[in-house]
């Protein structure tokens, strides 16, 4: 009897933490991490360069044709690569922050990267991120978890990040563009943010990241044995 992969399907709302659990939870259980949402955000980047009208299907399709998307790990770290290239970094800057909802929300780009997605998880036990992992891309997940938390604290959490990489950001612009995101995220026609009906809530709001990744680890431990 083949033995069958174990999926890890971490979704919820932006600036949750999902990929510090996620990448956590891999290295723990030696599981291949994907972070979704860096995904859609390297499309993002690729349309913002090459000045992608997101609202002419021709263009958008004719982009995505071009776009792969891959992960590297080198010392711990995981890389997001577009087309070969590191962009790890440029990815999580604001005008890609400011984007990324309104391209994520393009049919073809979720069809696309859904593809790309599902032959990733298609050979090797992966822990999953992003906004609709245990909905659309891997419905039958062996383990769903829901991240949440207030958005005051989120907003705090990002913008400390984002000020020690140097950007010149304001902990108010960094909450606007939370609950904009959220909104678009919440109210977009395809595969928009909701919580499976069997994914567990993990509300982190006054969690440190150690007891968020022993929650999962027992969650996890559970659907296993």
């Amino acid at each position: 009897m083949t033995k069958k992969n174990i999926i890890i399907a971490i979704d919820g709302y932006s600036s949750c933490g999902k990929s510090t659990v996620a990448k956590a939870l891999a290295n723990k259980l030696h599981y291949v991490y994907v972070d979704s949402g860096a995904m859609y955000r390297a499309v993002t980047l690729y349309f913002l360069r090459n000045n992608i009208d997101v609202t002419n299907e021709e263009q958008v399709q004719n982009a995505l044709e071009h776009i792969h998307i891959d992960f590297h790990k080198e010392e711990g770290v995981t890389h997001v690569l577009l087309n070969e290239e590191d962009v790890s970094d440029e990815i999580r800057q604001m005008p890609v922050s400011e984007n990324v909802s309104t391209v994520s929300a393009i049919k073809s780009v979720r069809q696309a990267m859904v593809k790309q997605q599902q032959k990733m998880g298609a050979r090797k036990n992966v822990v999953m991120d992003g906004r609709d992992i245990g909905t659309a891309v891997f419905p039958h997940a062996q383990v769903k978890i829901f991240m949440t938390a207030d958005p005051k604290i989120r907003a705090e959490r990002r913008y400390l990040e984002l000020k020690n990489k140097g950007e010149n950001i304001t902990l108010e612009e960094v909450f606007e563009n939370i609950t904009h995101r959220d909104y678009q995220d919440t109210t977009r026609k395809e595969s928009p943010l909701v919580r499976a009906e069997d994914a567990i809530i993990l509300d982190n709001t006054d969690m440190t990241e150690e007891q968020q990744l022993d929650f999962v680890l027992d969650k996890v431990g559970k659907a296993k044995s």
